[in-house]
């Protein structure tokens, strides 16, 4: 991420700027350089390290992968005149009431099933 030479040529107040843009404390006493550097060197080591050791965020189980397998399968596929609905409803068109609420939360489980195969997608990757 950061090389030594890079950050040695970068004052106490940037390397503070760095460390407070990043979200992470220096180590030992903050009026020496090297407290900055040795944090800024280590964190991205350390934040694999810790997920690797399952700390802080971490990969989801087997079983809840199965979880958002079955919330997709019980979501099934829309139908053609769904598809139709799904399309003219992204055009920004809306039904009459009381039917745009229906309308309204078709369209959402749509999004939702999307997003629910983004997130099986990203995870399994």
């Amino acid at each position: 991420m950061f090389t030594r030479s890079e950050l040695e040529i970068k004052t106490i107040q940037e390397l503070s700027q760095l460390c407070q843009r990043y979200g992470v404390r220096p180590t030992g006493n903050r009026g020496y350089k090297t407290s900055y550097i040795t944090t800024l060197m280590a964190f991205p080591i350390l934040a694999l390290q810790q997920f690797q050791d399952a700390r802080g965020l971490r990969k989801p189980s087997f079983a809840s992968f199965q979880n958002i397998s079955t919330a997709l399968d019980e979501m099934d596929s829309p139908t053609d005149e769904q598809i139709a609905l799904i399309r003219i409803s992204l055009e920004g068109r809306r039904m009459a009431y009381p039917d745009r609420y229906d309308q309204e939360k078709l369209l959402n489980v749509y999004k939702a099933k999307l997003h629910l195969e983004e997130v099986l997608s990203l995870l399994n990757a």
